[in-house]
């Protein structure tokens, strides 16, 4: 099995990591969203806003990762200091993690989120938000440490809302 590597994002990789990051929706979220808000999700649409926001440099400490496996970027994660509404604390948040479902099982997931981990062991503790029905994806962060608190808020797609529950590391240096 070839090794991967886990790097910062650069310009050159929007497009693959909005195709990633689509596709992951669309394959991860079926039966858990309506089906017509899937679909319309639109890879270059998210490589524009993605690449606007990446050219305007890094914003409030939002830090995006990417794995490569023989020179394929095959997963993106992405994270920063924890959003509370507007606020942002002295925790982290793990905000988006996709890998390539040609590669699901790989450890590439494995690797993203061990490495946005360690980059964040100065925070407290680290929070990320999945939809309630994402069984997998529960059971993925649950093996890497992270528990649900209770915590619950709706998400909407598609004028339907879809509930998230969030799940929190800590201590993250332990």
């Amino acid at each position: 099995m070839t090794a991967s590597v886990v790097r910062l994002m650069t310009e050159a990789d929007v497009e693959r990591v909005s195709e990633i990051r689509v596709r992951g929706w669309q394959h991860a979220y079926r039966g858990l969203m309506p089906q017509p808000y899937l679909d319309a999700l639109d890879v270059a649409r998210d490589a524009e806003r993605r690449r606007v926001r990446f050219s305007a440099g890094a914003v409030d400490g939002v830090v995006n990762l990417v794995a490569e496996r023989a020179g394929e970027i095959v997963g993106w994660a992405a994270h920063g200091p924890y959003r509370d509404d507007e606020v942002r604390t002295t925790d982290a948040e793990l905000y988006a993690l996709y890998v390539d479902a040609a590669h699901h099982g790989s450890g590439i997931g494995r690797a993203l989120v061990e490495k946005s981990v360690r980059q964040c062991s100065p925070h407290p503790r680290m929070y990320l938000w999945v939809l309630k029905g994402n069984t997998s994806a529960r059971r993925f962060y649950e093996r890497a440490g992270f528990l649900a608190d209770g915590a619950e808020e709706p998400f909407e797609a598609g004028g339907v809302a879809v509930p998230e529950v969030r799940y929190v590391k800590e201590p993250l240096g332990g």
